[in-house]
């Protein structure tokens, strides 16, 4: 791979692509005679690859052939076809992914394919087109004062012209009122009248019906909220100063760290940094980590700068997608809001990027092509010379250490709006709970006493869990085996509505058995509950309350999950019960209870990240309480009340949480000290995986003569087995990324010589989760 994107040439002679393979370098091609003028970087070409074709990416232009190219001249082949006028992908989106494959040791093509949105090389992907009207003639003669005037006078076109009917006047009256352009059928509509007196007209030559594409708008039927006008409180206004300060000292970098409670306020402080962004002539991003949340802040900022807004995540249609990026490369929309693909939009001049709960490890993307869209967004604003600001209730630990030793500003947005209070919480021993009733239960008393109180006084309850499915396992109590999936080293999770075992990382599904397929023993025992059994016994014990599940059983469908929420929004719910879809980002003022179950369930895996993401998740959770006049109050289920996790969450309290955790990092080398590489080796034969492994421990070795790495494994990974592949993983600490990168490169190169099959092994540069 080249280590930068060469200029631009005149009519170049030679073209560098990437392809869109799981391949760590460019392919050099020969660009035809009568090609030659036709191509520009960043533009698609149909080129062919061994014995097919394929759709590649220019990211070289050379009029001679480039010195590093190790290939015969007359066996470099010539491309097929130039796909496109102008390149889809902008000069500042090739940078970034070269930047992003070469950081995440990933790959540059596929890179590229991400950047853009799916189905855009689809023949079924096409803009979506309607009849419009336009009106030609608007104050010349015969109208005189316009079109009102000719209306009321009822003036004849010419002497062997008829004069215009009350149909016809009706429609240019209309027109006239819509700037002179409408769709076909809206004219039709709103004047109340057939086709032939617009077909009339456009005979005439009075008005023009043509075709025109229209935008697809995923937002089109959306009620938009109320614009509220307040003045910013003290911390939000020093926040916003700064942030308008930094935007305003054009085309120079600085990252922010926005640490705000939960309802403090962040996103106020957010819109009118884009605001100011726009005013000053550039534009502006928000990431969000949820598609859940998208609907929200979308509407938000919609209500706040119209058009100016498009959105960008996988639950639009092919079709929407194709045209909010389309909207975003034309220039019609300034602010782009997404899930973590839309870091590549195409926005220019970007002033401002947000990146909303920062924290959040959705933020990853864990199959290839690999990248974190947080740190993507800082640096995409730091090739921009733009600003980044991150923002969360419970900071990274990497973001809260970067802002300590001043790699990003801070600011602090301690209080919520309005002076209401954190919501109170209160841990409950579920040992204490299991001594009183001899067994298991899910729900406490002290939770249901609660839930009746909270319905009572016509406020509303969020049950969180962590989990899906109806039961977490399916245990045989005569053999004493679980009932496991075929493909993955995992138990199945029971899911009682169709009567399914699946398996929640390959998706197997099979019938629930009526006995045990290891010993045909009828004494199955389901163990554990998700987000099904819980709703269901709630159901049970409070028939007069409406509830809804939400988890992505529940919400799989398009417009599932806004329906939902504006409902519980609205009051049409009494209680939602749910994952951590429901744990962040959401506003619901009557919401004055929150209970958490099974929150033991992080604190269990085997990860450096586990203390860290069950305090993120309980304190996010419980900021959805008391929002509104009234206070709100916490229920945390625990069987493991001492863990300074829990402790700390029940309080809200970061820096106690972060004084105590970054102990342990440091102790143990872990980020934010150290910098980690996950290498997974899978394949379906054991056997492969393990030689591949072997070859490539043997070539990191010789590569890290300086120990400026410290290499384990490999070992087999704690999922062993996914979807059909045996896992081995080899883990990397050093303090420098540079030498951690290079030590890896050699060692992949020299693996590749020794014969290890590159295709098995993926590496992650700063895994989220070791997994």
């Amino acid at each position: 791979m080249t280590s930068s994107v060469p200029v631009n040439s005149v009519h170049p002679k030679y073209v560098e692509a990437a392809l869109p393979l799981p391949l760590r370098r460019v392919f050099t091609y020969r660009v035809p005679e009568h090609l030659q003028g036709m191509i520009k970087l960043g533009a698609r070409m149909t080129l062919p690859f061994g014995r097919r074709n394929m759709t590649g990416y220019a990211v070289g232009l050379h009029t001679e052939l480039p010195q590093d190219v190790e290939i015969d001249e007359s066996k470099i082949k010539d491309i097929i076809e130039v796909t496109d006028d102008e390149p889809l992908i902008t000069p500042e989106i090739l940078k970034l992914t070269q930047w992003t494959a070469d950081y995440y040791a990933s790959f540059w093509g596929e890179m590229l394919k991400a950047s853009l949105p799916a189905g855009i090389n689809s023949e079924k992907v096409r803009p979506k087109r309607r009849k419009a009207v336009r009106l030609i003639q608007q104050s010349s003669p015969p109208y005189e004062g316009g079109v009102a005037a000719a209306s009321a006078d009822g003036v004849v076109l010419s002497a062997t012209q008829k004069p215009l009917t009350d149909d016809q006047i009706k429609i240019l009256d209309l027109l006239k009122a819509n700037n002179g352009e409408m769709l076909f059928t809206d004219v039709l509509e709103q004047a109340n009248v057939g086709a032939s007196p617009l077909n009339t007209l456009a005979k005439r030559g009075i008005v023009e019906v043509y075709i025109q594409d229209v935008d697809r708008d995923p937002l089109k039927d959306a009620k938009l909220p109320e614009r509220d006008d307040f003045t910013l409180t003290a911390e939000q206004q020093s926040a916003f100063d700064a942030i308008a300060t930094a935007i305003a000292d054009t085309d120079k970098f600085k990252a922010f760290l926005l640490h705000g409670v939960t309802g403090s306020g962040k996103t106020e402080v957010y819109i009118r940094a884009m605001r100011h962004a726009l005013d000053s002539g550039r534009s502006a991003m928000m990431l969000v980590p949820e598609i859940a949340l998208t609907p929200v802040f979308s509407r938000r900022l919609r209500a706040v700068f119209g058009s100016e807004v498009a959105i960008l995540h996988s639950n639009l249609s092919t079709g929407e997608r194709y045209d909010e990026w389309r909207r975003i490369r034309r220039g019609d929309a300034r602010i782009a809001i997404g899930t973590r693909s839309a870091v590549f939009a195409p926005l220019e001049n970007i002033g401002l990027v947000i990146v909303d709960e920062e924290h959040d490890p959705s933020y990853r993307q864990h199959e290839s092509p690999f990248y974190n869209a947080r740190d993507v967004g800082v640096m995409r604003a730091h090739l921009a010379g733009a600003v980044v600001v991150l923002g969360s209730a419970t900071p990274a630990m990497e973001s809260f250490y970067n802002a300590q030793t001043g790699k990003y500003t801070y600011l602090r947005l301690p209080d919520r709006i309005g002076g209401r209070g954190l919501a109170t919480a209160e841990l409950i021993d579920m040992r204490d709970v299991f001594k009183r009733f001899g067994k298991d239960v899910a729900l406490s008393p002290e939770l249901l006493d609660a839930i009746t109180e909270t319905h009572a006084k016509g406020e509303q309850v969020i049950i969180l869990l962590n989990r899906r499915g109806f039961s977490q396992f399916v245990l045989c109590r005569t053999c004493g085996e679980t009932l496991k999936c075929p493909n993955c080293d995992i138990t199945l999770t029971f899911h009682r509505g169709d009567n399914k075992l699946l398996c929640h990382y390959c998706n197997h599904r099979e019938r629930s058995p009526k006995v045990c397929p290891h010993c045909q023993s009828e004494y199955l025992y389901f163990v554990g509950e998700g987000t099904e059994n819980i709703a269901d016994q709630l159901t049970k014990k409070f028939p007069n309350m409406r509830i809804a599940r939400v988890d992505r059983d529940t919400m799989a469908h398009k417009g599932e999950m806004e329906d939902v929420l504006l409902k519980f929004a609205g009051g049409g719910l009494d209680m939602l019960v749910g994952t951590q879809m429901i744990a962040k980002g959401h506003d619901f003022p009557n919401v004055t209870l929150v209970g958490v179950i099974s929150v033991d369930i992080g604190l269990g895996l085997p990860d450096l990240r586990s203390a860290e993401r069950t305090f993120q998740l309980i304190t996010q959770v419980a900021g959805r309480a008391g929002r509104g006049k009234r206070a709100g109050k916490v229920l945390i289920q625990t069987y493991y009340p001492e863990h300074y996790a829990l402790r700390y969450a029940k309080d809200q309290d970061y820096d106690a949480f972060y004084k105590e955790e970054i102990k342990f990092r440091q102790r143990l080398g872990y980020p934010p000290f150290f910098v980690l590489a996950s290498v997974l080796i899978k394949h379906r034969d054991h056997a492969y995986a393990s030689k591949n492994a072997n070859i490539l421990r043997r070539a990191l070795d010789e590569a890290n003569t300086s120990r400026q790495a410290r290499v384990l494994g490999p070992a087999p990974a704690s999922l062993f087995r996914l979807k059909n592949e045996f896992r081995l993983q080899i883990i990397l600490k050093g303090t420098s990324r540079r030498n951690l990168r290079e030590t890896l490169d050699i060692a992949l190169a020299g693996a590749e010589h020794d014969g290890c099959d590159l295709r098995t092994i993926n590496v992650e540069i700063d895994p989220v989760n070791l997994m």
